[in-house]
């Protein structure tokens, strides 16, 4: 529905409708006081269906080739469409003069990563990445007890994101080449390596394992080990067959630790269709609040609220009054950097040091 406001609306179009679209991106950018969900670009007729039925007011564009067209129409594109397409279609958005968000990966290599992101600095261009858990709620919730001082000196940090998925579907993401962007890597790597360096700094090294269980030639069941600079290991572990899944987080420091078990229910209520800006939204229930201690002594912590909103604010904010963005690239070439380092670790089996610029 069109608003008296819509003048000082920012127009977004959302490029592809798969489950990053449909899920994430579409109903936060729709939710966002400020935005407005102008279009979505997708040439899939089911696709375009959908769209119609759930946003009305949302031009459907059948090719990212006519968006590009709408230069003074569209003020941000949003790309969330196969990973090996990110780039391509982030620097044809930036050169259009749009702002650009484009969902993780950024890339598939740190080096087109830092030239896309020298080419959107030069245009004038807002560029940045959908880092949404970062602001899951048992992530917030540990940033708070980190930064307290909770656990003592933290030595050591285990994160997980398990599924059990024990047949490979015909997916690009299950089935496609890693040098593509397929395999767990690609799709969950981006979101552990992010949330190890935002709480630990800067990664000097990686040990990894990247193992393809179900015949296909993408990982499905993978582990890092990363050094910071600052001393803590980083144990990531990404997986489509584990059948029990171990903790979110298992975090040890020299006073005390934190563990949390299943995942912020932020994904599972906009895969339900609700709406981000319900009055309870990022609230999570006690039985999934995390525990504080040792095994003497420990207490349940109540969870911080999850507000994956907040990216879209800030984004709106940044493209529209100057304010910094809610992802900044150096931070992810860093992620990058550290994808490529475990390729290599995962290739020779030696721990390799991190190329960092």
């Amino acid at each position: 529905m069109t608003s008296a406001n819509d003048e000082r609306e920012l127009q977004v179009a959302v490029i592809g409708y798969g489950k990053g679209g449909e899920v994430f991106h579409a109903p936060l950018v729709d939710a966002t006081p400020g935005l407005r969900l102008a279009a979505v670009v997708t040439g899939n007729p089911e696709r375009q269906e959908a769209v119609r039925k759930r946003y009305p007011g949302a031009e459907v564009i059948p090719s990212a080739d006519e968006l590009w067209k709408r230069t003074g129409d569209i003020d941000i594109a949003v790309v969330t469409t196969p990973n090996e397409t990110h780039v391509p279609l982030a620097r044809a958005a930036v050169n259009a003069g749009f702002a650009a968000v484009v969902d993780k990966p950024f890339a598939l290599g740190a080096d087109e990563a830092r030239e896309l992101a020298e080419e959107a600095r030069q245009l004038g261009q807002a560029l940045t990445v959908y880092q949404n858990r970062r602001w899951d709620a048992d992530f917030l919730t540990l940033w708070k007890l980190v930064d307290d001082g909770a656990l003592g000196r933290v030595h050591r940090f285990e994160s997980r994101f398990e599924r059990w998925r024990p047949e490979a579907k015909s997916t690009w993401r299950d089935s496609g080449s890693p040098d593509a962007g397929a395999g767990v890597l690609w799709d969950l790597g981006p979101h552990l390596i992010d949330q190890a360096v935002n709480l630990f700094g800067p990664v000097e090294s990686v040990y990894a394992e990247l193992d393809a269980r179900r015949g296909a030639a993408a990982d499905d069941d993978s582990f890092l080990a990363l050094t910071h600079s600052g001393g803590v290991r980083s144990h990531l572990w990404m997986s489509a067959v584990a059948a029990q899944l171990g903790p979110r987080f298992r975090v040890l420091g020299d006073e005390a630790a934190f563990t949390v078990h299943g995942l912020d229910s932020q994904e599972q209520r906009l895969e339900a269709g609700e709406r981000p800006d319900a009055p309870d939204w990022g609230v999570e229930p006690e039985s999934a609040w995390g525990r504080l201690g040792t095994d003497r002594e420990s207490r349940t912590v109540r969870s911080e609220r999850g507000d994956y909103p907040a990216f879209y604010q800030a984004v709106r904010d940044s493209v529209g009054e100057g304010e910094p963005l809610p992802v900044e690239l150096h931070e992810v070439v860093h992620g990058l950097e550290v994808i490529e380092a475990a390729r290599r670790s995962a290739r020779s089996g030696q721990v390799v040091a991190v190329a960092s610029t």
